[in-house]
């Protein structure tokens, strides 16, 4: 069960009682934890979603970790983006699922593209919040 050693079940469960912001983060910490089972039941294309949920819900984590907060927040925000670093590390093969889904042909070519739109997306939800 390759799942079962992937945190990415319980990033969602801890991020759901954090406080909202603009970004919705516990209705995207929601869809991040369906998606996972998702991914528990070998669904290929949950992987894409967990990236995009984990690039989501970045802006609203990190904050909460960084920025201030009592302590018992900054554990679960600093617990939480740590859950977070394997979805993001899963960003090749998440732009080669989501290549895949927009029926485009998987070429090298266009899952580096994808890639890079990741990444970006990555770039700017950690900007965002010190806008």
């Amino acid at each position: 069960m390759r799942g079962w050693r992937r945190p990415d079940w319980w990033v969602g469960l801890l991020a759901l009682p954090l406080a909202q912001n603009t970004w919705h983060g516990p209705e995207v910490a929601a869809v991040l934890a369906v998606s996972a089972t998702a991914l528990f039941a070998r669904q290929r294309w949950a992987i894409a979603l967990i990236v995009i949920a984990d690039l989501f819900l970045l802006p609203t984590v990190w904050p909460r970790a960084f920025l201030g907060g009592d302590l018992a927040s900054r554990c679960v925000a600093l617990v939480t983006l740590a859950a977070i670093v394997p979805g993001v590390l899963a960003m090749r093969r998440a732009a080669a699922v989501l290549v895949v889904m927009t029926g485009r042909r998987r070429t090298h070519k266009m899952c580096r593209r994808v890639h890079g739109v990741l990444v970006a997306l990555c770039v700017l939800a950690a900007l965002v919040p010190l806008v």
